[in-house]
């Protein structure tokens, strides 16, 4: 694999009581596969504070990306949401999978207070609803060990300004929105068409335009 012909997507194990985690299925459902001529390889995370970092920092060795993108589950949001910001700190409302809870512990001890995706995600959202996917830009990815791993991706790529990344959001797969009555869902088929979409928007725009005064598209 080359740096400038491989794209690295990462997905989450099941976690919280949940038999399945639709950013994994998504994902997997991508590996091997070319979009816009670079090779998909999928790795899968595990829901652990620290843990998923050193696996996600042995993904980005092994594969030396061109474009990094990390899917998670988001429970309750309707839409596929593109995330914005990755903020330094976990406080989990939960324990994740390997019984930690953190609570108000940064990410990265002296590190930023936040790192922004370096996707174009107003494009990436645009090509996605064009395509009629339910599609939006998120100002939050939690706190929990989805923020975790995006907080630690665009730190681990802060000195690599070539490789762009970011974060993106799934709803609950129809079967886990049957145990959550009222919750919204999609096929996980639908999210891994949508991350095709979304994927190709990315690679074929390298940043959001802006219009006079500051204002994006």
């Amino acid at each position: 694999m080359t740096a400038t012909r491989t794209l690295l997507l990462t997905g989450f194990q099941a976690f919280g009581g949940e038999q399945e985690n639709p950013s994994w299925q998504a994902v997997a459902a991508l590996h091997g596969t070319r979009i816009a001529g670079h090779r998909v390889v999928a790795r899968e995370l595990p829901v652990a504070f620290g843990d998923a970092l050193k696996a996600l920092r042995v993904a980005l060795r092994d594969t030396r990306p061109a474009l990094a993108v990390c899917v998670g589950q988001a429970g309750g949001r309707a839409q596929i949401s593109l995330e914005r910001v990755a903020i330094n700190v976990d406080d989990a409302r939960i324990p994740d999978n390997a019984g930690k809870q953190p609570v108000d512990v940064p990410v990265v001890t002296g590190g930023p207070a936040a790192y922004f995706a370096t996707l174009p995600i107003k494009a990436m959202r645009q090509a996605l609803q064009e395509a009629g996917f339910p599609a939006e830009i998120s100002q939050t990815a939690g706190t929990f060990v989805c923020n975790h791993v995006f907080y630690g991706l665009m730190h681990a790529l802060r000195a690599q300004r070539h490789v762009r990344a970011g974060f993106i959001h799934l709803p609950y797969s129809p079967a886990q929105a049957a145990r959550h009555p009222g919750a919204p869902s999609l096929a996980v088929e639908t999210a891994t068409g949508a991350l095709r979409i979304a994927l190709q928007a990315a690679l074929r725009v390298r940043e959001d335009a802006r219009l006079p005064g500051g204002a994006e598209h």
